[in-house]
């Protein structure tokens, strides 16, 4: 049985009948916060201050005139330091102050597609550039697909806007990319056309590649009523997520294929957990 993975994923509780066990196709990448800069070199290339706030991880160089060569040749934050991807996203102020994730998770998952489609994925291609959720959304229902929801508080539904988070717990966001890739372009004038999502379990004929979903999962240490709550780009609804691929090939292929394609739950190192 192949289930959800990322966060939230559970193992069963026992072996009893070998039909049942959760099987989850997976690699992952733990970035801590690098820097926050008013930069987006997807959206505003080359153009310094231009954008709203944005947080950083991974790559420790990025800014509004960053491409792929400068990526390759830069350090990251991420575990595995290998991935020299850049991922970005509007900052959280609270009260007015910026406030960062204590953690950055970005997940490679292989759910969301049939059997079939899940055994011809392909990686991510080097250099390819996405943006997920709607940056300019005037509401809950205006194209927002981030989630808000609490770590270990299970009984405050997720939500598109920000949530009331109680004691002890943490503001969380879940964000998913799109997995089927057109084939061609590593950008498009939207940042979105290029890829979409699946139908049905299958990619479109459109978009004919499956690539792992990228799931972005940040916790920020925060609790309490949202009012004083703000994204760089407005309400909670605006939240949206920022990737730029630079995971050496070799490396993104051997990940699909060891931990994805093998419906096989992999750590940062890439190796069954």
């Amino acid at each position: 049985m192949l289930v959800a993975g990322g966060a939230g994923a559970t193992e069963p509780a026992d072996d009893r009948n070998a039909a049942d066990v959760v099987r989850v196709a997976e690699f992952v990448a733990e970035c801590e916060f690098s820097h926050r800069l008013p930069d987006d070199p997807i959206v505003f290339p080359g153009l310094p201050g231009a954008s709203h706030s944005h947080s950083f991880f991974g790559s420790r160089v990025t800014d509004a005139h960053t491409n792929l060569g400068d990526l390759l040749a830069a350090t990251s934050t991420c575990d595995p330091a290998i991935d020299l991807s850049s991922y970005w996203v509007p900052t959280l102020f609270v009260a007015g102050e910026p406030v960062e994730p204590q953690s950055a998770t970005f997940y490679y998952l292989g759910e969301g597609v049939d059997e079939a489609t899940l055994a011809r994925t392909e990686p991510l291609p080097l250099g390819l550039k996405i943006v997920a959720g709607n940056a300019v959304a005037t509401g809950p229902d205006d194209g927002a697909t981030a989630r808000w929801s609490c770590l270990h508080a299970g009984h405050v539904e997720p939500s598109k806007d920000f949530v009331t988070c109680p004691a002890g717990s943490a503001l969380e966001s879940y964000l998913d990319f799109p997995q089927c890739w057109d084939g061609v372009r590593l950008d498009s004038p939207d940042h979105k056309s290029h890829m979409a999502f699946p139908v049905a379990g299958e990619c479109p004929a459109t978009h004919p590649v499956p690539v792992p979903k990228l799931r972005q999962v940040l916790r920020y240490p925060v609790t309490g009523d949202p009012a004083t709550f703000e994204l760089a780009s407005g309400a909670g609804y605006t939240m949206h997520g920022d990737f730029f691929n630079a995971w050496p090939e070799a490396e993104m292929r051997r990940r699909v294929t060891d931990c994805v394609r093998a419906v096989v739950k992999c750590g940062p190192d890439g190796v069954p957990g």
